[in-house]
Formats: structure tokens, sequence, C-alpha cells
């Protein structure tokens, strides 16, 4: 009667740290190693092997598992490897078993054999997991990541068995990344707060002047006509404020569409400069042009890019026209590539200081309020300019000193 065949398995490691032994054993028995150096080697050589045994257990891409209770259909981790959002899998204990790429990528300190905790510390996904697998439906959270930059998750966690309700239980997270919308929606709060503070201002005035106007004053002439005067100029700051908030509107529904008009810059920046003649009589602000002969023409939104000089010389007449002169320059081909025409408002004024700068193309931002709503200014006038700019693919520069003016560059792609 044959006997069965017995097949034994040796890890590879193994195999190899006996080898090791026997060549180790040959040169001691020759005299070619002394005894204590052959069993330090001995040593060292299974505390080496001992590790290489370990990390061969390790899962091959370090971001999953394979084999045992935990493991996942090879189908299911080559689907989730295709989503471009961050999908985990965790078993019935909340241990991490499996990461995609975009997830691996997104939390580097990820790995395979930790729990949950480790990589999101957050009791809403936590609360979630729990339900879901309690209920075993899918449960919706939210995710807030301070650090190392402020991001918003919305997450899933879905229960998820492979092989039937006596299969194994894991469960599947995705999380979906709504940082960005949530930015919007806070920068929309802030503009509706900014808008109606500033439109609840001039509305309060007049509602003030007219109480007076029934009331106290109701006969007295010199008084009426002063008041009348300050009521028409809080009625034009609301107007302009209207007129910018509308057109920033309107700029910021075209944003992602490119113009396609050709504009002749010469001309349209003459044309901006007869415009402002009877404002730059009145203040007694001489203009200088800088306009090259040959015609230097841009694709682009004729009316916007005339309201982008319109707006850059506005600001250079009310902030720093008191030097009595503003300067506009065209110059064609201004880029170290020669792929851009620039356009260059220059005052010389009193400036502002370098920690203003990077914030004044924010909406509603003033360097000094005060003066800013003394001179009539909405806090739209360099944004709406930072919005045609990105829409026409430009560039925007401001450089400003205290003493010495400000210097705002437009670069247009020619």
């Amino acid at each position: 009667m044959a006997l069965p065949s017995v097949r034994l398995e040796v890890h590879p490691a193994l195999a190899t740290w006996m080898a090791g032994v026997v060549v180790l054993g040959a040169l001691m028995a020759f005299g070619r190693l002394s005894l204590t150096d052959g069993f330090g080697s001995i040593f060292g050589l299974g505390i080496v092997t001992a590790i290489a045994a370990r990390l061969s257990r390790q899962p091959e891409s370090g971001d999953r598992e394979r084999g045992g209770e935990d493991a996942l259909d090879a189908n299911v981790m080559r689907f989730a490897d295709t989503l471009a959002e961050p999908c985990i899998v965790v078993n019935d204990r909340a241990v991490l078993v499996y990461a995609n790429p975009a997830a691996a990528n997104r939390f580097p300190r990820a790995r395979i054999g930790d729990p949950l905790a480790f990589t999101l510390r957050n009791p809403e996904l936590v609360e979630a997991v729990g339900k879901a697998a309690e209920t075993g439906e899918a449960q919706w959270t939210e995710l807030h990541i301070t650090g190392p930059n402020e991001v918003w998750y919305r997450a899933v966690a879905v229960p998820y068995r492979p092989e039937g309700e006596d299969g194994a239980s894991f469960m599947v997270i995705s999380l979906y990344d709504f940082t960005e919308q949530k930015r919007t929606d806070r920068m929309r709060g802030d503009f509706i707060a900014n808008a109606s503070h500033e439109l609840r201002t001039p509305l309060t005035s007049l509602v003030g002047f007219i109480d007076t106007l029934q009331g106290p004053a109701a006969n007295d002439e010199k008084a009426r006509a002063r008041f009348l005067n300050i009521m028409g100029g809080q009625a034009e700051r609301m107007s302009a404020l209207i007129d910018d908030l509308l057109s920033l509107s309107r700029i910021e529904l075209r944003q992602h569409v490119k113009p396609t008009g050709e504009v002749n810059l010469n001309l349209l920046i003459r044309e901006a400069a007869e415009s402002l003649e009877p404002r730059l009589t009145k203040s007694g602000i001489t203009l200088d042009l800088d306009l090259p002969a040959d015609p230097v023409t841009v694709n682009g939104d004729r009316q916007e890019l005339f309201e982008v000089i319109e707006n850059l010389a506005d600001n250079a007449i009310k902030y720093g026209g008191a030097a009595g002169k503003i300067e506009i320059a065209l110059t064609p081909s201004a880029s170290r590539s020669g792929s851009y025409h620039a356009i260059t408002v220059t005052d010389y004024g009193p400036g502002v200081s370098e920690e203003h700068v990077p914030r004044l193309t924010e909406r509603f931002y003033r360097v000094d309020s005060e003066t800013a709503r003394g001179k009539k200014g909405t806090g739209l006038g360099l944004a709406i300019v930072k919005h045609i700019v990105s829409r026409h693919h430009g560039e925007m520069s401001i450089r400003s000193k205290p003493g010495e003016g400000t210097r705002v560059e437009i670069l247009l792609p020619r």
C-alpha cells in the first residue's frame, strides 16, 4: 500500500536562513571563521530573516490586504482604484483594510491594519459608520478637516457583504470634496452682508434727513437746501453701488466664457480718457497718455475692457490725484515671451502700505473706510477689474509704496 505523499512548504526567508547557517557552519568547521564570529553571524542573519518574513506578509502595494477574513474581491478593488474621490474600506472592527490611490494620496498616514480613527478623527463619521452597520443602510455626514489645509468632505458610509449575510462584513466610506462650494457659500454670505451694510448706511441717512425735513426743518429754507444736497450725494452713492453690483454679477455669469471680439486698445484708451476729461478738469489733474503709433489689438469684450480702464483711472483720480498727475500707458509685447500687451495706470499720490496691497482686489476692502466713503468709493472697482482680467485670461499686478504712489499693470494676451 502506497503511503500518501506529504508536501512541506518552507518560507523562502527560512530557506535562505538555513542555507546561510550551513555555509557559516562549514566555514567554522574548516577554521575559516571563529566560533564567536560564526554564532554572531548566525544570530544576525536570524534577525534579518525574521524581519524579511514579517515584511513579506504585509500587503503588496502598501494599501490593501489580501486573503483571510478581510479579503476584498479583486474586481472591487480595481473598480475603486478608478475613482477620482477618496474611498476607504474598513472591516466590522472599524480597522482599515483598503484605501484607493486617491485616499492614499489625500491621507498619506493611512495604514492598512490601523483603526479608522487613526486616519479620520471625526466623531460624526464614527457615528455614521456605527449607524450604517446597525441599520444596514447608507449614512451621510460631513467632515471638516482643518489641517494642513481647510477641507470639507461629504462622506457616505455603505455596508458591504461580498459573500452574503454569512460572509465578512465591510464598510465602504466614500469622500466627496465640496470645499469650493463651501467657500463659495461663505463668500456669498459675506458679500450679501457687506452689500447690505453698504446700502443700509446711505439709506439710513436718507430716512433721517427726510424725517428732519418733514419735522423741525420743514420751514427752514437753508437747512432744506443743505439737506437735499447731502441726500442727493447719498442717492448717488447708492446708485453707484447698485451699478457696480450689477456689473459684477454680469461679469461672474460670463466668467468662464472667453471673449472673441477684436478690440483696438489705442482707440479704447483714448475714448476712456475723453470720458474722464470733465472729472480731470474739475479736480485739476493732468492725464498723460503714452500710446504707440501702431494699433494694438486683442481679443476681448470692448465694454468690459473700457470698464477696466475707467475703473483704474477713476481710482487714480480719487486716491492718487493729489499730486496733480496720472498716467496711462500701453506697451505692446510687454511680457518676456512677447505674448502679452500691457496697460499700466500710474498715480503719484500717497500710496498704500505693503500689507494692504494683496487685499486691494477683495470686494468692499478699503484701506481707509472713511476716506473711501468720502470719495464716493463703492469698494468694488478693483474686484470688477480683477474678474474682467481673469475672464480675458490676463494678469493683474499692483505695486504701491507710501509716498510714492500706485501702479496697476494689466497684461492681456495678444
